[in-house]
């Protein structure tokens, strides 16, 4: 196993009806620890080039409308596997799909509004970590 480090967002959908602390307490109770968080309102152009990937697809505009509707709280999350533990415990992108204990199958209120984000890959956890996060303010 290998200690890695990942990205979250808890999205507006769950800071709007408080959901903060039970989406961190589920993470920490996976065995992950965050090193880093910040709530914060994502500008336009913040959420527009961290979902850039999906530019070109039709639900963009919506998504960066949804991310830029209300406050999110960005997390920096360390332990072993991380990345995949974190998306384990985020559950399936649908909550319909996602597994009962999951935070989507709890918390989600749709395939959009799915309460939580988390990255895919080591590669990008690292580019998400270093749009939010110097590397002083990771204090884990």
């Amino acid at each position: 196993m290998a200690m890695e480090r990942t990205f979250s967002i808890i999205k507006p959908d769950a800071t709007r009806r408080n959901l903060t602390g039970a989406v961190t307490k589920k993470l920490e109770d996976a065995g992950l620890s965050v090193v880093a968080s910040r709530r914060v309102k994502l500008t336009e152009a913040q959420a527009k080039k961290f979902y850039e990937v999906h530019a070109e697809r039709p639900f963009y505009n919506d998504l960066v409308s949804f991310m830029t509707s209300g406050p999110v709280v960005v997390q920096v999350l360390e332990g072993e596997n991380a990345i995949a533990k974190n998306r384990e415990v985020m559950g399936a992108t649908n909550p319909a799909d996602a597994d009962a204990g999951t935070i989507r199958a709890e918390f989600a209120e749709s395939i959009d509004a799915n309460s939580v984000h988390g990255s895919d890959s080591a590669e990008n956890a690292q580019i998400e970590i270093a749009q939010f996060f110097t590397e002083d303010e990771i204090v884990g």
